[in-house]
């Protein structure tokens, strides 16, 4: 590959990697996992980006060979790396005046996303990250209106899963 094709993928996975850091948070539940998950969601980017035509932007593409990644990957595994308990750990960061509330409450939303399916789980993930559902087909290799059916259903089970 020559130098030029190097720095711009450099640049957009600088420019991007929070990305990637996003999508192996809500595969991983540790540090290690997180970083060999990145290091090869980065690997399978390099490989690829040669066959990137910019049909989509940068960014569509890169989340679509990160969770396209990490679903693989995942799937292979199927080995969950048990972590330290939330709750043992939080009276490390608290204070008197710290109101935990609305962390309490984003830690059973991704207690219930982390239930979820893997394409339920990708699907979730980029509604939040605020992604049309024109990006969101498109990322996920399918049709608009079946990604609004879909969200409808994982909205109903996440209501389920926080409301049992």
């Amino acid at each position: 590959m020559n130098k030029e094709l190097e720095h711009r993928f450099v640049t957009e996975l600088e420019n991007n990697q929070n990305i990637v850091h996003k999508v192996c948070s809500l595969y991983t539940n540790d540090k290690d996992s997180h970083n060999d998950l990145f290091q090869e969601i980065t690997i399978q980017l390099w490989k690829a980006y040669p066959k990137f035509r910019g049909d989509a932007k940068f960014s569509t593409w890169m989340y679509r060979v990160a969770l396209n990644t990490a679903i693989t990957l995942y799937r292979k595994s199927k080995k969950r790396v048990q972590t330290q308990d939330y709750d043992s750990v939080i009276h490390k960061i608290k204070t008197n005046e710290y109101d935990d509330t609305e962390e309490k409450r984003l830690k059973l939303m991704y207690d219930a996303i982390k239930q979820l399916g893997d394409i339920d789980k990708a699907l979730v993930f980029l509604y939040l990250e605020d992604k049309d559902y024109t990006e969101i087909a498109e990322t996920l290799g399918i049709t608009e209106v079946n990604a609004r059916v879909k969200m409808n259903r994982v909205k109903n089970k996440l209501r389920t899963i926080l409301n049992p």
